[in-house]
């Protein structure tokens, strides 16, 4: 199994908009070091040339593109936060290459949010080609474990300040982007992973929709998974920096990163490149 960030950072990106002279607000980032310029959080899982996309940021098209992804299968939205869903346009060309409508697996909350905005998407398909994106509603909720493109997928719920966000596991890998808040039952399915990639939005202070470093490295501590890659990082999160101050089995991830897992139902997983 092979999970790949297609991009690493918070709503706004690393550089955000601004900075001297309009190139980039990297606050305490280089901007000499690629690794630090993060587009809008985004996996993608393959396993056996199926693809499950999760999430559909503004910066798809141009991750795909990056990444040297060739489509994907279905879709499963953790939420319905801008930076999440508003892709969503794009999945018009996947639906072009699959040649078939996707499907989207989702809870009734960011059904309803992405259906109010984006409701031609989920319009019944005319079976006249793609102009616009089609994709077929899949309700789930946190505590299921759905089938999606030949994967197992566990879903647990996520505190996101004022919203519940999906977090999944699949095998030995597990993906908690946007939280702030693990409850008992998020900690027990992820008990026992092995590759945990997981949201940290700053270094030491304290933001109430998502984790700081101190708080994922208490999480890691109970969890104890032989690698945990932080991801939907903002602008004082220098990849330098977490190199040389992170402890054995935490790292920085980066847009691009891959993740090759040699079995989603096993306990190993390989490297990163």
């Amino acid at each position: 199994m092979r999970v790949t960030l297609l991009g690493t950072g918070g709503s706004a990106g690393v550089p955000m908009i601004g900075g001297a002279g309009g190139t980039g607000d990297w606050g305490v980032c280089d901007p000499a070091e690629a690794r630090n310029r993060r587009t809008r959080s985004s996996i993608i899982i393959e396993l056996q040339n199926q693809r499950l996309l999760i999430d559909t940021s503004p910066d798809m098209r141009a991750q795909f593109l990056a990444s040297g992804i060739p489509g994907a299968d279905a879709v499963l939205f953790t939420h319905a936060h801008a930076d999440h869903i508003t892709g969503i346009d794009d999945v018009r060309i996947l639906n072009r290459i699959a040649n078939r409508p996707l499907e989207a697996f989702a809870t009734q909350r960011c059904l309803d949010e992405i259906i109010m905005r984006f409701g031609y998407a989920f319009a019944p398909w005319d079976g006249k080609g793609f102009y616009r994106p089609v994709l077929t509603a899949k309700l789930v909720s946190p505590g299921e474990t759905v089938q999606a493109v030949g994967l197992e997928v566990r879903l647990f719920s996520q505190g996101h300040g004022r919203i519940d966000t999906l977090g999944l596991r699949v095998g030995s890998f597990a993906y908690s982007t946007d939280v702030v808040e693990l409850g008992e039952a998020a900690l027990e399915t992820l008990a026992g992973v092995d590759t945990w990639v997981v949201g940290c939005f700053l270094r030491h202070e304290y933001h109430w929709t998502h984790a700081n470093l101190p708080t994922v490295l208490g999480w890691v501590e109970r969890l104890r998974p032989r690698r945990t890659v932080l991801t939907h990082m903002g602008p004082d999160m220098d990849w330098a920096w977490l190199r040389e101050n992170l402890p054995a089995g935490v790292e920085a991830g980066y847009d691009g990163m891959v993740l090759e897992l040699v079995d989603p139902e096993g306990a190993d997983s390989g490297s990163s490149t």
